[in-house]
């Protein structure tokens, strides 16, 4: 895509988003500083993984500080019954043990995953013993529900569990002080919808769509934790929109 192009694209979808709140590469900051005080853990799988370079420039252009803690392939924390959702959820909870440690994070922020297969109590369990975890390391978790993606073969026999993943996060906000975040109203319901803004693979989001998230996401999270967050002019067209992972999905 041509830069010129990219640029009027983005502005159309900063411009969008500004609207809307209105209504409704790994980061490396182990020790790094947070202006506002509020330091962001970041968890969740490839589609949120797709969303942290423009979260990780939102936030830290509004003075907080930023670890990316997302995993392609896995990221999450329902165990369920399948070998590939227990292999997933034993490294994140390692990992986030390990961040709870190292990062300090004020504020753990769990995308459901497209990994989160279980029965509808695993699914509830996973997250009130998140919630918990995060509250023992001097946290808060905040839950936000994962954008429309389209359910293709790998992901049809676990379409259940996926569907109701949201519900059994937002039953289980309000434990150990756990918020629930529904992005319906920045992405829909519907995959194939422009609303969406989905890569050509109807999962995960290029630089427009990551834009548009971490404008919306920073708004809420300024909301629940009483700080301002930056104008989407102030880190839109940064040099995060060139990460690796928007030329995987063939965003240009």
């Amino acid at each position: 895509m041509h830069t010129t192009k990219f640029s009027a694209l983005l502005a159309v979808a900063v411009a969008g988003v500004v609207t809307l709140s209105g209504c409704g590469d790994t980061s490396t900051a182990h020790t790094e500083p947070a202006a506002n005080g509020v330091r962001v853990l970041w968890m969740g799988d490839s589609i949120a993984g797709a969303q942290a370079p423009a979260l990780e420039a939102a936030l830290k252009a509004g003075g907080a500080a930023f670890k990316d803690m997302s995993s392609a392939g896995g990221g999450n924390v329902v165990t369920g019954d399948h070998e590939v959702t227990a292999m997933g959820a034993k490294d994140t909870w390692k990992a986030l043990k390990d961040n709870l440690a190292s990062f300090k994070p004020t504020v753990v922020a769990y995308q459901i995953t497209s990994y989160d297969w279980g029965t509808e109590q695993q699914q509830l369990s996973a997250y009130r013993k998140l919630a918990k975890t995060a509250q023992d390391g001097g946290a808060r978790l905040v839950l936000v529900s994962a954008p429309p993606f389209k359910i293709d073969e790998f992901f049809k026999p676990h379409e259940s569990a996926i569907r109701s993943a949201p519900a059994m996060a937002a039953k289980a906000a309000g434990a150990a002080g756990a918020r629930y975040l529904d992005a319906a109203p920045l992405w829909g319901r519907d995959h194939a919808d422009a609303k969406a803004q989905r890569a050509k693979d109807g999962i995960h989001s290029c630089q427009q769509g990551s834009a548009a998230f971490a404008a919306w996401f920073a708004k809420r999270l300024g909301e629940l934790g009483g700080f301002t967050p930056a104008a989407p002019g102030a880190w839109a067209k940064g040099p995060w929109t060139g990460d690796e992972r928007f030329a995987k999905l063939g965003c240009g």
